[in-house]
């Protein structure tokens, strides 16, 4: 089955890598960092204003591709501190409602940038 690659911002496409790919009726979305549609950080050492962020980046991915946020079924998000993790649930639960996709949340030493506290990447289908 083919794939496709999705850029929700065409003026500003990262390399090597796509932010949403489409096979079919799934929907895989690349890791999302607290970034604006110019690059800059939303957020700075602020776990919950960092993960809305991330959940609106992955939404403008889905969209991208054709899906919402309702055809997510899986997120995975990695957190550098674990003392974030009542920010990042809270803004899961205002993203997705209750119930939300399955969910798994692992803690790491860090990204790919020291600011960043959180990303989120999503699988969904269609």
């Amino acid at each position: 089955m083919p794939r496709r690659a999705y850029f929700p911002n065409p003026d500003n496409k990262p390399s090597g890598f796509s932010p949403a790919t489409r096979a079919g009726n799934q929907v895989f979305v690349s890791g999302q960092v607290s970034v604006d549609a110019e690059g800059g950080l939303v957020g700075e050492g602020d776990a919950l204003a960092q993960s809305v962020q991330c959940l609106d980046n992955v939404e403008k991915a889905l969209n991208a591709a054709g899906a919402t946020r309702a055809d997510v079924t899986k997120i995975t998000a990695f957190l550098v501190n674990s003392d974030d993790y009542p920010a990042y649930a809270q803004a899961r639960l205002d993203f997705f409602g209750n119930p939300g996709p399955a969910s798994s949340t692992v803690f790491i030493s860090g990204l790919v940038s020291p600011s960043y506290l959180v990303e989120i990447e999503a699988t969904a289908v269609i």
